[in-house]
């Protein structure tokens, strides 16, 4: 079997409600899939992240600069093939764009090794468990949502089965550094640190004692903010609080993690085996987060887990895309011995919730079974994709 063509599909929802994190702006959720083609007529489906960017970026990365590189290539030789596309690419693209867009073929190859095998990916990759505890990842600034609302919403996932769950924090302009000074829609949907404690409490009220409750700042906060902030918040008995600090201040996020009680996750900002080996090495993180999808795909995920787990650290991935991110990284979970929990997103998005012509479903446990059909077991539903894409 050899390959014989490598091609994108880029798609775009608009958000009925522009959502918001604590420095970023959401009105819409984009993707970008990735297809590789072969003589044999099977095509191995994957999703390189595009984050942070338009898909055209991407997709650029993707289809002249990796593409010719794996043309007449067996995909089975997936090892050899990410560092074919790596290693020329160092002088400009180590890691951030590079990354995202390797992690989608790389993805793609091994859901090819698993329909040639005919073998469900997590069970190829080692296969460590056939079900994964969602937990809800929810929780955003809006507009439209008081701290009572946000309050109201995360209760209704706890109805819903759910034992875990995520909240946003950081939306503060009195902080300095925080990078929502510089990012677009600044003063949408803001909040003071006092308000954030608020919601926090509000949320911890609304769900009772027996939830764990994450929060997750994604990078605003200086050190000193985050442990002020993070000791209030243990007060309300928080799981983990996630990317307290800048992704590269690796000093500042050991400094939090040595002063707070709770459990410091990170960074799905950061990509690649060396620089998750930083995080934990400095132990300036306690929960492993990488993303199949946007940090090397699933060859570099399982290296930064085996490490992690070499570290007694757990490995909770980022999961915040389609539902092609949702069922890679799923799969990955699965494989592995100190992968526990699947990051599922509990707003509307037809990218994820149908994007497949089969249904990923969690049940009423919180739980979601992984599919046990060949490769990643899921096939595209064509309407969705013409509805959505961006032509």
């Amino acid at each position: 079997m050899r390959i014989t063509d490598v091609t994108t599909i880029a798609v775009s929802y608009e958000n009925r409600e522009a959502l918001a994190d604590a420095i970023h702006y959401m009105p819409v959720r984009n993707a970008v899939f990735v297809q590789v083609h072969t003589d044999s007529g099977l095509v191995g489906l994957g999703e390189a992240a595009s984050y942070g960017g338009p898909h055209s970026s991407t997709e650029t990365v993707i289809l002249d600069e990796l593409r010719p590189r794996l043309i007449g290539e067996d995909p089975f030789n997936v090892e050899r093939l990410w560092h074919k596309m790596h290693a020329p690419s160092h002088q400009h693209g180590r890691r951030g764009l590079l990354l995202m867009a390797i992690s989608g073929i790389d993805t793609a190859l091994w859901d090819l090794i698993g329909q040639a095998t005919k073998t469900p990916l997590y069970r190829l990759l080692g296969g460590y468990r056939d079900e994964v505890t969602a937990y809800a990842s929810a929780g955003f600034y809006a507009a439209s949502k008081s701290p009572q609302a946000l309050a109201d919403e995360m209760a209704g996932y706890a109805q819903a089965g759910f034992r875990y769950m995520k909240m946003k924090v950081g939306r503060n302009p009195e902080v300095w550094l925080n990078p929502l000074h510089d990012m677009p829609a600044s003063d949408y949907a803001t909040a003071s640190l006092e308000e954030d404690i608020e919601r926090v409490r509000l949320v911890r009220e609304a769900v009772g004692p027996k939830i764990k409750l994450a929060v997750d700042a994604n990078n605003a906060w200086t050190p000193a903010v985050a442990i002020q902030m993070g000791r209030r918040m243990q007060e309300h008995d928080i799981f983990w609080f996630e990317e307290p600090v800048n992704t590269d201040d690796l000093a500042g996020s050991a400094e939090v993690a040595h002063a707070l009680d709770v459990p410091i996750a990170g960074y799905e900002t950061e990509v690649g085996i060396f620089g998750f080996r930083e995080l934990i090495e400095r132990r300036a993180v306690d929960i492993v987060q990488p993303d199949v999808i946007w940090s090397g795909g699933i060859s570099e995920c399982k290296k930064i887990a085996a490490l992690a787990q070499a570290h007694h650290m757990p490995c909770i991935p980022h999961v915040f895309s389609s539902g092609l991110a949702l069922v890679a990284n799923l799969h990955f979970i699965a494989s592995i011995p100190n992968g526990f929990l699947l990051e599922f997103d509990r707003h509307t998005n037809p990218l994820r919730q149908a994007l497949f012509n089969e249904e990923i479903e969690i049940d009423s446990r919180g739980i979601v079974k992984v599919p046990d059909r060949p490769g990643l077991g899921v096939t595209l539903n064509q309407s969705t994709i013409e509805q959505y894409r961006v032509h």
